[in-house]
Formats: C-alpha cells, sequence, structure tokens
C-alpha cells in the first residue's frame, strides 16, 4: 500500500471530512486529484503560482479552473482562491540559480515558495492539511516536493499531504480528463525557458 493510500484509508475510517488546502498549478494536473481526493476531503484550490510568466499565461491558465469546476463529477464541493499575482516574488527567489538546470536550486526555490504559501495560508484558514499537485507531474520530482512540504508541516505544524499523484495512472487520468473538459495544457511549466533575462519578467 502506498503511503498515501494508507493515510486515505486512515481518513476514510474516520467518518471525517477534512478540509485540505490544495496548490494547483494548472487545471490539467489538477483534474485528475481533484477527482482522487473529492471522495474524501472538502477541497479548497489555491492558484498561487508567481512562477507563471508572462502574466497573460498566467491569466489564461487560472481561466480554466472555472471550467475544470464546472464540468467536474466530484463527491464534495470544491471552490477556488486566486492568490493575487506577483512575479517578483518569484524572481527574487529563482534569479540566484537562474542559469541552473531544469529540476535544479530554481526549481527547489519555486516549489518552496508556492508550498510554503499553501501551509501559511492552510495554518491561518484552520485547515486539517495541505497538498499540492505538482506531483502528479511525470516532469517533477516527487520526493524532493514531499521533503519540502515536510518542512513546512513542522515550520506550520498543518499536515501535508504526502503524495506521488503520477502513481496508478494518475498522469494518465489527468491528460483523458483534460481532453473529455478540452482544458488548456500549457507547452512549459511555469518560468521562462532558460536564457531569458530578468528585464523579460
Amino acid at each position: 500500500m502506498l503511503p498515501l493510500d494508507k493515510t486515505l484509508a486512515e481518513i476514510a475510517s474516520s467518518g471525517t471530512t477534512p478540509r485540505i488546502l490544495l496548490h494547483c498549478c494548472c487545471a490539467p494536473c489538477a483534474s485528475s486529484v481533484l477527482e482522487y481526493l473529492s471522495p474524501l476531503f472538502r477541497i479548497t484550490m489555491l492558484l498561487y503560482n508567481p512562477n507563471i510568466l508572462p502574466r497573460e499565461e498566467h491569466d489564461k491558465r487560472n481561466g480554466e479552473f472555472q471550467k475544470l469546476l464546472s464540468l467536474a463529477s466530484l463527491s464534495n464541493d470544491a471552490d477556488v482562491i486566486t492568490a493575487e499575482y506577483d512575479a517578483a516574488v518569484f524572481q527574487a527567489a529563482a534569479m540566484p540559480f537562474w542559469d541552473e538546470p531544469e529540476g535544479g536550486m530554481r526549481c527547489r526555490a519555486c516549489i518552496g515558495l508556492r508550498l510554503e504559501e499553501t501551509a501559511a495560508r492552510a495554518k491561518a484558514g484552520r485547515y486539517d492539511y495541505f497538498a499540492t499537485t505538482l506531483t502528479v507531474s511525470p516532469h517533477k520530482n516527487a520526493a524532493l516536493i514531499n521533503d519540502i512540504g515536510d518542512k513546512f508541516d513542522a515550520k506550520y505544524s498543518i499536515k501535508y499531504l504526502r503524495s506521488d499523484f503520477k502513481k496508478r495512472d494518475g498522469y494518465k487520468r489527468s491528460i483523458e480528463l483534460s481532453k473529455q473538459y478540452s482544458l488548456y495544457r500549457q507547452p512549459y511549466c511555469g518560468c521562462k525557458p532558460a536564457g531569458r533575462m530578468d528585464s523579460e519578467f
């Protein structure tokens, strides 16, 4: 049994429906995660992605979440918090590592920025858990993401839901749902491809 499955089994046997603040990177990734978690959680999706450049791309991706919610068949209602967009926050965190390859320290800083914001908001909002859809991507290191989540679990005293949502065809399911709902699938993760300078943020 995967660690996530064990946690979900414990929640199912508890007879409660905990609240979870789910950091969402994009609607396609969120689609299968919502389907997977909604039977057990009351989900609030947090759209906090200052790494998505330019602003027009960020807003285009955010627009897909309302479509997702209107079309998805969920066991429990879900809602959305849209954070204020401020690319300068990402710039400050990422620029010291801008020349590093994909998956290096720039990505670590970016993931840390977004997960700390999620943990802080989860604590302030008295959620039971926080989590992220980032682990559904085959291009992301789930172990690294979970290590970062655990750090903010300890810092903010709010439970982090460790995951590897790509497991058991989670990523495949996200592609199927994206096609079913005609969701926009972005051609890159978030920050500009390597070689762009800070003047282009």
